[in-house]
């Protein structure tokens, strides 16, 4: 590590948080606040100009999301160190954001000390977590790993996550609507989640669908 300060870009789409946040850091002379985004696009667009050491970065962003941010910015090169700051703890948001290379998971109401430690920690390459956060992802390790989803479930979750209606996807595929509701029954169950959205979210985070356009659309990902 060198004596320069360590560079901050705050990502927040509520300006009171980043004023906040920015406020926080002032007096401490080994941070400096570069920059400040209210959107995952501009969140993106700043770290590449930027180049910040380590980017604050919250989930729940108007347009593109916090992890979709995230990912993006940790293909950077070099790429910046990412720490979450939320309000959202759920197993679906913490397997996307490290998914996605986030190197912290901080939740807002941490303490100015942990959080003013856990920048330091993440600019030095260091691992940060909120201990509730840490305790799901341990316990993550831990479970047994699910039921794989089969091939068409996957294709039927990535036609889901395209947007289609259940309708939609019973003409895509030829079958009935009921064969539908029972193929995303079953996906729910093996993803252990109550929605649509929440599958979509578990499935991307475990790379079980791909929507990059080279997949092709309503295509199985890999697994």
């Amino acid at each position: 590590m060198t004596d320069e300060p360590i560079r901050v870009l705050i990502v927040d789409d509520h300006a009171v948080i980043r004023d906040g946040i920015t406020a926080m850091l002032e007096p401490h002379d080994d941070i400096q606040v570069v920059g400040e985004a209210a959107d995952g696009e501009s969140a993106v667009r700043l770290a590449a100009t930027l180049r910040p050491d380590v980017v604050i970065m919250d989930l729940r962003l108007p347009g593109l999301d916090g992890a979709t941010a995230t990912a993006r910015i940790t293909a950077l090169e070099p790429a910046p160190r990412v720490l979450v700051l939320t309000t959202y703890d759920s197993d679906a948001d913490i397997l996307r954001a490290t998914a996605a290379g986030a190197i912290g998971y901080l939740l807002k109401d941490t303490p100015r000390r942990d959080l003013l430690e856990g920048i330091r920690a993440a600019a030095k390459g260091r691992a940060v977590l909120t201990p509730s956060v840490a305790t799901k992802l341990v316990r993550q390790q831990h479970t047994p790993s699910p039921e794989p989803l089969s091939a068409r479930e996957r294709q039927v979750l990535a036609l889901v996550a395209g947007g289609a209606t259940n309708r939609d996807i019973a003409e895509r595929l030829g079958v009935a609507e009921a064969t539908v509701k029972t193929y995303l029954t079953r996906i729910f169950t093996k993803l252990d989640v109550d929605d649509r959205t929440a599958a979509v979210t578990t499935a991307l985070a475990r790379q079980l669908i791909d929507l990059s356009p080279e997949a092709g659309p309503g295509l199985p990902g890999p697994g």
